[in-house]
This record gives structure tokens, C-alpha cells and sequence, in this order.
């Protein structure tokens, strides 16, 4: 049975901007009854929480921070979908990038992130009659751009840690999807080239694949016509990205 949006009670992380904030003004459309708000600063999610602050509760959430997780597994303990949206491209080659710094960070933030949310909240969601994970990655997840190769790197291990949770946690009735955009108009993607994807574009056909019960879904329709081409002819799609090096 698939988690319905409406009466769930939900966590966003990295929720103050961009597709994160998107998500949350959808979720309050579609009628979720709680949102808790996770972001590094809560103080930055003041204009948002007047949405409607019956609904939205802020949380001090660093998803690299062993502590402010453990705590917000705890405070949360009612959630039904855990959003995993937070995110960081450090916009660095694999060879070329002056150390490891940015590499370790998209690691830290992409995937040990993902990881860390999902294993503290495994059993919150496990308590649940139907509950849910979204794992935002990328289509960069599925191919390489050099010019981005460690974050490239750091979503295609995302991917690959969302396909054993959701392997490990179907028994107890939690189904995990994966969205994988194309470039989106967010502050992180404003130098990835147009057209981009609009982030309510993201977040409206990612909320009907949890409601649908599909484990991965391609958002908007630009990412839908790139992962047709991939499939038709993988190989030439990343022989294009390839061409993107760094500068």
C-alpha cells in the first residue's frame, strides 16, 4: 500500500530554498497534517514557517551532524515521509580539483547524509500503518560529468544506497524512491545549462510517485526526454556529458 500525502506527517531536509521549500509548500497543498522543517539555521526558515505555523515546525537539522540527526529522530518521532532534499555540488573535476575537500563534503552531505537520515528513521516509519522515503539524487546519478565528477560520484552512490534501503525496508512496509532530475533552477543549479527544470516541476512529479508506489521516478519533462535517450543509447548520452569538463 502506497503512502498517500494527505494526513502524513512529513520531514524535509535542507528545506529553507530551492527544491526543499517547493516541497514544502506542495505538502501543504496536498494537505499533510505536520511538516518538520530541517535546516542547518532554523532562524532561515522564519518566512516559511508563516505559512502556517499550526503545520510547519522548524528543526535544527545539519544531515552531517551525528547529533542534530539523533535528535531530530528523536523530536520527529511521528514522521511517515522522510524527504531526503538536502544536497551539495562543490562544481569540481575528479583530477583536477586542488584536493579532496569538496569531494569529501558531496560525500558527507549526498550520501552519508542520505544514509544517516535513513537509518535513524527507519524505525520512526517502521511504527507506521504506510510511510515513506524520497531520496532526491540526480541524473547524474546514472552518468558522469567531468565537470561535476565527484558530485556526479557522490549520486551514483546515493542511488546505490537508496536501492538497498529500499531493499531492507520493504519488509516493514516502507517504500524508498528515488527522483533523479535533470538541471533545476536553484541556487545550486543556476550555472548548470537551460533550459532547467522549475523546482515545483521536481517536487509535483515526485509526490505522485510516492502516492503511485514507484520506486524511481525521472521529474519533469526534460529529464523524462534525457532518460529516454539513455536507455535508447546510453552509451552516446555519456560520451555528450563527457564533452563537459572542467574549466
Amino acid at each position: 500500500m502506497s503512502l498517500q500525502i494527505e494526513n502524513s506527517v512529513a520531514l524535509v531536509t535542507g528545506a529553507n530554498r530551492g527544491i526543499g521549500k517547493a516541497f514544502v509548500t506542495e505538502l501543504l497543498r496536498r494537505g499533510a497534517s505536520k511538516i518538520y522543517l530541517g535546516a542547518r539555521d532554523p532562524a532561515s526558515l522564519g518566512d516559511l514557517v508563516a505559512l502556517d505555523p499550526a503545520r510547519l515546525v522548524p528543526l535544527k537539522l545539519d544531515v552531517t551532524n551525528a547529533e542534530d540527526v539523533a535528535t531530530a529522530a528523536g523530536v520527529a518521532g511521528d514522521v511517515t515521509l522522510l524527504i531526503n532534499n538536502a544536497g551539495f555540488a562543490g562544481g569540481q573535476g575528479v583530477v583536477s580539483a586542488p584536493d579532496l575537500a569538496v569531494a569529501r563534503q558531496e560525500m558527507e552531505v549526498n550520501y552519508f547524509g542520505v544514509l544517516s537520515l535513513s537509518r535513524a528513521f527507519a524505525p520512526v516509519l517502521a511504527k507506521a500503518p504506510e510511510s515513506a522515503i524520497v531520496n532526491i539524487l540526480s541524473f547524474l546519478s546514472l552518468v558522469t560529468m567531468p565537470a561535476a565528477g565527484t558530485y556526479s560520484a557522490s549520486k551514483a552512490a546515493s542511488l546505490a544506497a537508496t536501492r538497498s534501503i529500499r531493499a531492507e525496508l520493504k519488509a516493514q512496509g516502507t517504500d524508498v524512491v528515488g527522483s533523479m532530475p535533470v538541471q533545476v533552477e536553484t541556487d545550486m543549479g543556476r550555472d548548470l545549462p537551460e533550459p532547467r527544470l522549475q523546482p515545483t516541476e521536481v517536487v509535483n512529479d515526485t509526490l505522485d510517485a510516492v502516492e503511485a508506489g514507484r520506486e524511481e521516478v525521472f521529474p519533469g519533462e526534460l529529464t523524462r526526454n534525457t532518460a529516454a535517450a539513455f536507455a535508447d543509447n546510453p552509451k552516446g548520452v555519456q560520451a555528450y556529458m563527457s564533452a563537459m569538463l572542467p574549466a
